[in-house]
């Protein structure tokens, strides 16, 4: 069964025509080219594949683009290179927690959610908004770091 469905990617209008059960990471990938999204586990366990619908963080390997019908939808291509995506990817490489980097969009969507309805994080609610995410490189502490330093440095660009 074909269907059109209409949603925003990064500002832009997608008219995706094809089976609605499709998912949406391979709509982002393939159709869009939209390569920040990883496959890590395609359960929506590990946190590679995190996006930003409708303004929560959720993971593209389990969510059918039929569910996407007039979504709003960012991924880190749409968020790095506005003002608060540059403040964390800079946080995120000052503070060293960039090893192999395939977590990384990832984290950094997950931060860039927190940081939206969170500008002043602690330690305690940085690890619950980062839990979905899995890094096997740096550990943990780094990413922790560099988000407080992102929330730190971005000051007023949170709010």
């Amino acid at each position: 069964m074909l269907r059109k469905i209409v949603f925003s990617v990064n500002g832009s209008r997608v008219v995706f025509a094809g089976n609605p059960l499709t998912r949406l990471i391979d709509v982002l990938r393939d159709e869009l080219k939209l390569t920040g999204v990883k496959e890590g586990c395609g359960e929506g366990e590990c946190g590679a594949c995190s996006i930003i619908k409708d303004g929560k963080l959720v993971t593209s390997c389990i969510i059918p683009v039929g569910a996407c019908e007039g979504s709003e939808i960012y991924t880190i291509e749409g968020i790095r290179d506005t003002e608060k995506g540059k403040c964390l990817i800079d946080a995120f490489r000052d503070g060293g927690a960039v090893q192999c980097g395939f977590c990384i969009p990832g984290m950094v969507m997950a931060a860039y959610a927190l940081l939206s309805v969170n500008p002043n994080p602690d330690e305690n609610a940085i690890r619950m908004a980062i839990s979905g995410n899995i890094c096997r490189c740096t550990g943990y502490d780094m990413i922790v770091d560099s988000i407080r330093l992102a929330a730190e440095r971005g000051g007023d660009l949170w709010q």
